[in-house]
């Protein structure tokens, strides 16, 4: 796996997304209640509508444009809906609150 450094915990509010961009990639990173960090492909797969944008409820977001509930942790959506995104491994640094990505070695995005 490629670590990329894309920010600092404080960088994003809980509820909340940012978007970042690698490459042609574009990824959302959503802080939960409590502080746990999910990332995820910044696309839905119904009618690729920015899930940065869309209101977070549980562990789930829900698209801006045609309300399609995406899981957070899997990248699915939900029933009755098909399809999924990708999901990215994200780290916080403990000491210094700094966020670090995840992406495969072998992707094809330039960093």
């Amino acid at each position: 796996m490629k670590r990329i450094h894309i920010g600092n915990v404080g960088d994003i509010k809980e509820k909340r997304a940012r978007v970042v961009r690698i490459g042609e990639l574009e990824i959302a990173v959503f802080k939960m209640t409590g502080g746990e960090l999910r990332a995820i492909e910044n696309r839905c797969p119904h009618k690729g509508g920015k899930l940065s944008e869309g209101i977070v409820c549980d562990h789930h977001v829900f698209c801006p444009l045609h309300d399609w509930k995406i899981s957070l942790r899997e990248g699915l959506a939900q029933a009755p809906d098909e399809g999924c995104v990708t999901t990215f491994p994200i780290e916080i640094d403990a000491a210094s609150g700094e966020l670090w990505l995840s992406l495969p070695e072998e992707s094809t995005i330039a960093s």
